[in-house]
């Protein structure tokens, strides 16, 4: 199994706290596609993703979807177990395959309510993913299909660590709450200038700092958060890993 460093959520608590959580910890394979949990099911597991990246996502009664978060290797799944939440608010999908530790979430609660800091951290955890949520219910209102695909891309590069992410046009419409033929173009422009190579089924990035320029403004303020969270300087923060190709 990989170091619990590979999460930087799990990194970031005091080795009492860790060494008190590890033997509750157990290696996971999260499966593209894979369903975590469903809007209104109970938390059946606290995920903590080491290369695999998790989208929360709502679901509208017409069938339409939007992801409202995006969770990899500085975060957590079914946290709010530990806060007593035990039902789930979203469906939570993984949209990259991968590595992980998951705990059983009574199991997790019991851990955090004897360790204050790591009940502060999970607390301040929560409040990161909602600021997300909230600034992806703006960005789909205010900012446009080109900065926001931008903006998406961007940040499952840096939760994935890799340049190369396994995405349709499909699940990427499915994702910014879109149609397919409104990202088709979009992609087809940003091909067009060098920012991204497409093949079916798979981008890859291949001017990082062209796609950033693109991007919308919620790109650096969800960055931004997450190093607070973890109290990275902006230079050593998540987003700053080397990416692995």
């Amino acid at each position: 199994m990989r170091s619990f460093s590979s999460n930087l959520l799990l990194a970031s608590f005091a080795s009492p706290d860790l060494e008190l959580l590890r033997p509750h910890l157990r290696p996971v394979v999260l499966e593209h596609t894979k369903i975590l949990h469903e809007a209104g099911e109970a938390i059946s597991g606290v995920y903590f993703p080491f290369d695999a990246v998790i989208s929360l996502v709502v679901l509208l009664e017409g069938g339409e979807t939007v992801e409202a978060a995006m969770v990899g290797r500085d975060g957590v799944i079914g946290a709010s177990a530990a806060l007593d939440g035990k039902l789930a608010l979203n469906r939570a999908i993984v949209q990259i395959g991968g590595h992980g530790v998951v705990c059983e979430p009574d199991a997790f609660k019991r851990v955090a309510l004897e360790r204050p800091a790591m009940l502060s951290m999970i607390i301040s955890h929560e409040q990161t993913v909602y600021g997300q949520a909230q600034q992806s219910a703006a960005c789909n209102i205010l900012h446009d299909s080109t900065a926001r695909l931008c903006r998406w891309l961007l940040r499952a590069r840096d939760l994935s660590g890799s340049d190369t992410l396994p995405f349709t046009q499909e699940f990427l419409a499915e994702m910014l709450g879109v149609r397919r033929t409104t990202v088709s173009p979009v992609a087809h422009t940003l091909q067009a200038a060098g920012m991204i190579r497409y093949r079916r089924g798979k981008i890859e990035i291949t001017d990082v700092e062209a796609l950033r320029e693109s991007a919308c403004e919620c790109y650096e303020t969800v960055r931004s958060n997450y190093d607070r969270l973890l109290g990275h300087n902006r230079n050593s923060g998540p987003d700053h890993a080397p990416p692995k190709n």
